[in-house]
């Protein structure tokens, strides 16, 4: 199946402009850090915790040896208030899937907080 995303809420023209902007915020981000989107994304995970690790995924060298040289982006606290307002649920307008195709939303997963260690 071949998921057309001009279908998506998210790429409806209601909000199609206010998410440009957003995609916009960033990329000049990028460019001012001198790394592309992909990079700043994997430096924001990065700058998250000791505890957190990006684990992106990649069937090309190439692309392997840009995800390594995302760990050189240094961000600085400033940014990642950026990046993270810019993230945040409030910021991006439109549903990310709009019921195409299920999501952890969708599940009937006990939140964390329930979770016994065994």
């Amino acid at each position: 199946m071949i998921l057309d995303m001009s279908l998506l809420p998210r790429f409806q023209p209601e909000n199609l402009e206010h998410n440009k902007k957003l995609f916009e915020r960033v990329n000049e981000l990028a460019v001012k850090k001198g790394c592309t989107r992909s990079q700043l994304a994997l430096a924001w995970v990065h700058h998250q915790g000791d505890d957190v690790c990006p684990i992106p995924g990649t069937t090309k060298i190439e692309n392997l040896n840009q995800n390594i040289k995302a760990l050189s982006v240094k961000l600085t606290p400033e940014e990642i208030a950026e990046l993270e307002s810019i993230a945040s649920a409030d910021a991006v307008r439109g549903h990310r899937y709009g019921g195409v195709t299920p999501t952890y939303e969708d599940s009937e997963t006990p939140p964390l907080s329930s979770w016994k260690p065994s």
